[in-house]
Parts: structure tokens; C-alpha cells; sequence
């Protein structure tokens, strides 16, 4: 028997908020027991609570004068999901109000029955006011707020906002196959209206999300869904034919395909340290019908996996706080915390040092975040070019704002997500 969708919600909730679970990983362990039908309700449930929680927290504490409810994770949860499903979603009111009630039974809250109908019910006929505490009314924990504002002081509300947006499902084709033009009317001759990219050649943007399997050609590997931030990395590496490159940190594999696309002849190894997250970057590569040498193991630790040959050029997409991605990860936000941007930095330092040891005199290095955070870009960078005489900057992101030696697109900026760049070039002698 399936569970009913508020049923897993709260439970992909608890796991989120009370284990420290990925969005991801809750969603995967609560998917299979909830009929198909009802998958794309519990997506939605649990994406619009976890993006807008503490605000929707604060709307229901308005609404009753109790405050066990916080206390209780399951009953809290069941409280956020609803509120959402009262200003987010179309269902009508008797029946989330209904369903909501059943659940609170299901989860064995049958005291609380009362006051979720009571509660909801309000919710449903009227929206309370915002919350008067400005990182409640983002929807930001405290100190992710004052991190925004500290590192943009001008921009922080523009950021903030973005990060609650939905986003938008962009494409990248593989142009070794189809044009931009053709990719577009295939699109449509599925009635799947899209534009083309403002800035990447290879990008096109839905007008409405898809399932993949709609998409024609994806199957064949013609198509990949790829922000368009991230569709820049190819280009601005710019390998060339037979060079060695390195994608350092390469699960999924969307980067890797793409490495390939844009130079079908280059020798590229992926290397991640999860051996199951690699087989994503296979799966990738063969969809898209190329090869590429896998390897699990940690690019921090090159003696144990390089093969003293060095590379052309390397592609260190670095592990990072994800700020810029909040809007497709909205559990970033509520997994984090305030010491995470130091400590993603120190390892951010450690991996650019390590890797610059099998750069090729005269290869180029592309450093990449999906941060938005200073010190986990600019400055990363900046202290490894005091360092090193033989590391130069290279050519800059063609969009995006420069902080020196590299870009830094903001989450919204031409529809993409938040992604730092910056080029390193080792000179040749």
C-alpha cells in the first residue's frame, strides 16, 4: 500500500531538517512509497517547505497560540507543508485541509488533528502578514542573511530573492550534432516552446519544465539539462584536440560530457573520490556516446591515482557551500552553517595546490564554484596566486561581475544560477 504524499513529505522533511539528510537523499528513500501519481505532488510539497520554511513557520505560530508544535518534527512538518500547499498550490482548500488531517492520524498525531484543521483552515481563507524578522521574511537562516549582506551589499536583496525563485530548465546540445535552430524546432514539433541561451552557445531554455523523457534526443545524448552558468565551463577551459584534461571533480558528469562535445578528440580522465557518484559520470558519457578514463579517488592526493604524465588543462569544479544553487537546492540552505564557508575555503586551497602540481608548463587551470561567497572564490584564488610566481590569470567569463582575477555570475543574472570563474594559466617555462 503507498503512502499517502503529506505523509512522506513530513518524513522527507524530518529527514532534512532533524538528520541533516540531502534533499536528494530524503526524496529517494521516500519515492518509492508513494504511488507515481502523486510523486510530482510530494516534489512539489517538499521543495515549496523547505524553500519558504521559516517563513511559513512564523505564519502558523500567528495562527495559534501553541508552541509545542515546534517541539515535535513531525508535527511541525506536517504544519509547513500544509501552510505551503495554503498559498502555493492549487489544491482546494477542503481537501488539503482534509488530507492534512489524516495525516497528522497516519503519523500518529491524532491529538493535534484539532488545531492542524483549525489551523489550516485560517490559512486557506486568508494569508497572515509577512514576518516582521527580515531573515524569516527571505526565508534565510540568520546567518546566511548576514553573510549575503556582508559580501553584496547592494545586491543581497536581489540574491535573496533569487534563491526562493523557481528555476528555470535550460538545455545544452551537443553541437557536434544538432544546431541551435534545428534543436529549437524539434522542441517545438513536441510542443515544448523554448529561446535560445543569452550567453551560452549551446543553451536552450524551456519555457515550462519537462520530464527528460519528452525531450527529444536526450535519450541519444543530443540533449542534456545543464544550467546555462555551468554550460561557460567548457568553453572558457578550452581544451584542444588531443590535449590531456583532467575534470577533477567530476560527478555527475555533466561538465565531463560536455568537455568532450566541445573537443571530441581530448583525453579526459573524471575523477571523483564516491565511487557510486562516478557511475552517474559513465551513465553521462555513455548517453552521450563518448569515452572518458572514470577513477575513484581523491584529487586532493595525487600520488595516489596520477600517472606523472601531466595534463593540458584541468577543470577543478570545487567542492563548495552551494550558495548559488540555493534555488534548485533549497536544503542548502538549512544543512549549512556559519563556520561551512571558512572550512569549504581551507579545502578549496588545499585541492588548487594539489592539482597545480600536474599542470602542464604552459596548461590552463579553470577554478569553479557554485558559491557566491567571497572567500571561497576571489580569495581562494588571490592567496594562490601570491603563492605561486608561475600562475598568471587567464581569459575572463564573458558575463558576470570581475573580482579581480576572476567572474562571479549571481543567482538570476540572465536567468542562471550563482558560478564563480576564474582562469589560472602556468607558464610555460
Amino acid at each position: 500500500m503507498s503512502t499517502p504524499p503529506r505523509v512522506a513529505a513530513v518524513h522527507v522533511l524530518e529527514r532534512v531538517l532533524e538528520r541533516g539528510e540531502t534533499l536528494d537523499e530524503a526524496l529517494e528513500a521516500q519515492f518509492s512509497r508513494v504511488s507515481e501519481r502523486n510523486r510530482s505532488l510530494l516534489q512539489a510539497l517538499v521543495y515549496g517547505a523547505l524553500r519558504w520554511l521559516t517563513r511559513l513557520e512564523a505564519q502558523v505560530a500567528t495562527l495559534t497560540p501553541r508552541d509545542d508544535w515546534r517541539a515535535d518534527p513531525l508535527l511541525r512538518g506536517l504544519l509547513v507543508i500544509g501552510a505551503w500547499e495554503a498559498q502555493g498550490l492549487a489544491t482546494p482548500a477542503h481537501a488539503a485541509v482534509s488530507e492534512a488531517v489524516d495525516a497528522a492520524r497516519r503519523l500518529r498525531r491524532a491529538r493535534a488533528a484539532g488545531m492542524v484543521n483549525a489551523v489550516l483552515r485560517k490559512l486557506h481563507k486568508a494569508t497572515p502578514p509577512g514576518p516582521a524578522d527580515e531573515a524569516a521574511r527571505y526565508a534565510l537562516p540568520p546567518w546566511l542573511l548576514d553573510h549575503l549582506r556582508r559580501a553584496w551589499p547592494e545586491d543581497w536583496p536581489a540574491v535573496a530573492e533569487a534563491g526562493n525563485a523557481h528555476p528555470p530548465m535550460t538545455l545544452r546540445f551537443d553541437r557536434n550534432r544538432i544546431s541551435r535552430e534545428a534543436c529549437l524546432q524539434s522542441l517545438a514539433e513536441q510542443e515544448i516552446p523554448a529561446h535560445p541561451g543569452e550567453v551560452a552557445p549551446s543553451a536552450a531554455t524551456l519555457h515550462a519544465p519537462v520530464p527528460v523523457a519528452r525531450l527529444p534526443g536526450f535519450a541519444e545524448g543530443w540533449l542534456s539539462v545543464q544550467d546555462e552558468a555551468a554550460q561557460l565551463a567548457a568553453p572558457l577551459l578550452d581544451p584542444q584536440p588531443g590535449d590531456r584534461v583532467l575534470d577533477a571533480c567530476a560527478a555527475p558528469g555533466g561538465k565531463t560530457l560536455h568537455l568532450l562535445e566541445h573537443t571530441p578528440t581530448a583525453a579526459v580522465t573524471a575523477l571523483d573520490r564516491s565511487s557510486r557518484r562516478l557511475r552517474q559520470v559513465r551513465d553521462n558519457l555513455a548517453r552521450g556516446g563518448y569515452e572518458a578514463q572514470c577513477l575513484a579517488a581523491d584529487a586532493a592526493d595525487p600520488e595516489a591515482w596520477w600517472d606523472g604524465e601531466p595534463f593540458q588543462r584541468i577543470l577543478l569544479d570545487a567542492p563548495c557551500t552551494g550558495s548559488g544553487v540555493i534555488r534548485r537546492h533549497p536544503d542548502i540552505k538549512w544543512l549549512r552553517g556559519v563556520d561551512d564557508p571558512a572550512r569549504m575555503a581551507a579545502a578549496q586551497r588545499h585541492l588548487l595546490a594539489a592539482l597545480w602540481r600536474v599542470l602542464a608548463p604552459g596548461g590552463r587551470l579553470l577554478y569553479a564554484t557554485c558559491s557566491i561567497f567571497p572567500e571561497e572564490n576571489e580569495q581562494v584564488v588571490a592567496g594562490f596566486l601570491a603563492e605561486h610566481a608561475d600562475a598568471k590569470p587567464g581569459p575572463l567569463a564573458p558575463v558576470g561581475r570581475c573580482t579581480g582575477s576572476g567572474c562571479q555570475i549571481l543567482p538570476g543574472e540572465h536567468g542562471m544560477d550563482g558560478f564563480f570563474y576564474a582562469c589560472l594559466e602556468r607558464s610555460a617555462a
